[in-house]
């Protein structure tokens, strides 16, 4: 089949090039020309393991292209996949979707014969509706069917998460549609992936109240690893007893520094902003926004606490800025306020990321940036690990005691053993477990 993808960011790149891995003819598209050019150089405008040499290898097959025409992609196309950005709008919380209905107003004037226009951006209840009537006020003749497909994948997993998806959901009023969209999504069939067909108000809060809960589920784990530090339990054996219920699930209870990412915090904000326009208030939600907001700068008084309470004019080294590894994406990350915090105290921050060194300049002032996480610990007062690449879940402690200021080492990730690190000589603090520093 032939598919347009409009917006080629993390979405659109993504399951663009994963429709064309699937031998669908796919062009993505983008008003920004300079990321056009470098796609087609083969220079990817993200950090996703792996999507390098898939977009190289379904180029050279000539199954998968990039323009910033939209108006001949469109028109040669049996579905049209809007992937552009919905970000929280300035002022009130709510997600943005002027960009959505910008796409909607393009499509409609170059649609030619029956053709499916796919949300695959993330958007708020009724705006199915709202693109709908766009097109038909733009182009009254357009035969077109409006789809929600909303997308699940998790930054750094982002192509096996598509190849392989727990479910696809797909809002549909048109049975036409039904059709198409099977079609699109048969190479999955060999996977069993399931196809959720429902109405498309539905699948747009589907999407909307998956990350909600998630992101309920990583604040829940976060207060009871809080409390853990005051009762003397430990979290993690905590996360595993109650994640053994086949009722909770072991998966996002892993106590850390705060969610934050292109998703969580703007979905749960929009959603929570949805509700109170319709007068059903979700408490819970507005509550969990307000729990992670503080909790990554108390991750930032947290360190201070192990150094001593008083960090001014000390060097302090933060290893991981992005908000999850395997990515460099670094919108909400629990590092930008933490450092802020540090900094606020008078500390001299120094900052090491495999991928996120680049982005972070964007986002964050007067620190300075190491190249790898030995040069940013050297003469450190204390070593922070915020972001849990694989690369610093091996570190050698000896060689750290030898180069640090103050052998002071605060996981926030809780990707080391107290035993482990006290028997090297540092103090040790970490998420919701037993301080054994001050055992040994």
């Amino acid at each position: 089949m032939k598919v347009t993808m409009i917006g080629s960011g993390y979405v659109g790149l993504v399951s663009g090039v994963c429709f064309a891995d699937f031998g669908h003819d796919v062009v993505c598209v983008d008003k920004d020309a300079g990321k056009i050019e470098a796609l087609r150089k083969g220079v990817m405008p993200i950090y996703e393991p792996g999507l390098e040499q898939l977009v190289a290898t379904n180029v050279k097959a000539g199954r998968l292209s990039f323009s910033t025409d939209v108006e001949t992609s469109v028109a040669d196309s049996d579905v049209v996949f809007i992937a552009v950005g919905t970000p929280s709008r300035r002022g009130d919380g709510h997600a943005d979707l002027s960009y959505v209905y910008a796409a909607a107003r393009e499509i409609a004037a170059h649609v030619k014969g029956f053709t499916l226009i796919v949300t695959k951006s993330t958007v708020p209840v009724g705006t199915g509706d709202e693109v709908e009537r766009i097109i038909r006020d733009t182009n009254p003749e357009a035969d077109v069917a409006v789809v929600s497909n909303p997308e699940f994948l998790r930054e750094g997993a982002a192509i096996e998460d598509f190849k392989r998806p727990d479910r696809i959901v797909i809002g549909i009023s048109d049975d036409r549609a039904r059709e198409v969209m099977t079609e699109v999504y048969r190479p999955l069939y060999l996977n069993q992936a399931p196809l959720l067909f429902t109405e498309r108000r539905t699948s747009e809060l589907i999407k909307y109240a998956a990350n909600a809960f998630l992101a309920m589920k990583i604040t829940f784990i976060n207060e009871v690893a809080d409390l853990c530090e005051k009762v003397g339990a430990n979290v993690q054996e905590v996360s595993r007893g109650i994640g053994l219920d086949g009722r909770i699930g072991a998966k996002f209870l892993h106590a850390g520094p705060g969610y934050g990412g292109s998703c969580f915090p703007k979905d749960t904000l929009a959603l929570a902003k949805t509700a109170q326009d319709h007068d059903s208030p979700l408490r819970l939600i507005e509550t969990t926004i307000s729990i992670n907001d503080n909790r990554k700068r108390a991750m930032g008084r947290k360190v201070i606490a192990a150094v001593g309470g008083e960090v001014r004019g000390k060097k302090i080294a933060v290893l991981g800025l992005t908000f999850k590894p395997n990515t460099d994406d670094m919108r909400d990350s629990p590092a930008i306020s933490i450092i802020r915090t540090l900094q606020d105290g008078g500390a001299n921050v120094v900052g090491y990321d495999p991928e996120g060194m680049e982005n972070a300049t964007t986002v964050i002032d007067d620190i300075v940036y190491a190249k790898d996480a030995y040069a940013a610990a050297d003469g450190a007062d204390a070593l922070v690990i915020v972001t849990e690449w694989n690369q610093f879940r091996a570190l050698d402690m000896a060689r750290l005691k030898k180069i640090m200021a103050n052998p002071i080492l605060v996981d926030l990730r809780n990707i080391y053993r107290h035993d482990e690190i006290v028997r090297h000589g540092f103090h040790y603090t970490s998420i919701g477990r037993p301080d054994l520093a001050e055992k040994t």
